[in-house]
């Protein structure tokens, strides 16, 4: 269902799937069957990094639409040996709306989204209300999605978007996953900049 690059005798973790209008059968891709973590924006790829490394027992997919990150991203983690890890270059909306499984992500991250604070751009901002529906239904039941932005309109607009959502409560984000930071929160952090977190839970 889906193929691997091989770089210097090692199989790259971007994935390139053989349909991209069927859902991903996880199962494949990974190799086998675990609880699933997706980042939608990897940045640097720091912060899938650690928590690929940190929990082995879980899967891991980073969504980036950008070709030099993900490249990065694919040495450092085969550099690591990180067998729990896969790439998908694309856009990160496509993929939970149409390829991933509904009910398959046990923790989606989104971690500072492009906030396009200009009033005019705000209609390119990801989180807005069509997105909500398509994040609940692709939570696991009990499954979480964890937001931060350094930008309080757009967590203004974040919590609109999901505390509207049924069958959904707010929740704190655990402090083991507030302890990874972001390439942008650490620039944030060393700037004096406050960062803006907020959970989300779906009701089992």
């Amino acid at each position: 269902m889906s193929s691997n690059e091989s770089h210097a005798g090692h199989q790259s973790l971007i994935v390139h799937l053989d349909s991209y209008v069927e859902r991903i059968d996880l199962g494949a891709l990974f190799g086998r069957v675990a609880p699933l973590e997706v980042e939608v924006g990897t940045g640097d790829g720091g912060f899938l990094l650690a928590r690929a490394t940190l929990h082995p027992g879980r899967n891991f997919l980073g969504i980036e639409r950008l070709l030099g990150r993900m490249r990065k991203l694919d040495r450092k983690g085969r550099r690591a040996g990180l067998a729990n890890l896969r790439l998908l270059r694309l856009e990160a909306g496509y993929v939970l709306q149409y390829l991933l499984p509904p009910a398959s992500v046990s923790v989606l991250h989104l971690y500072f989204p492009d906030p396009w604070p200009k009033k005019r751009q705000r209609k390119n901002r990801l989180i807005q209300l069509p997105f909500g529906p398509v994040v609940a239904n692709v939570l696991a039941p009990g499954g979480c999605v964890y937001v931060r932005t350094d930008d309080a309109d757009y967590f203004a607009q974040m919590c609109e978007v999901f505390d509207s959502l049924e069958g959904v409560k707010r929740v704190e984000t655990p402090e083991e996953i507030l302890g990874t930071k972001t390439e942008f929160e650490r620039d944030f952090e060393a700037r004096g900049i406050r960062g803006l977190k907020g959970g989300w839970q779906r009701l089992a």
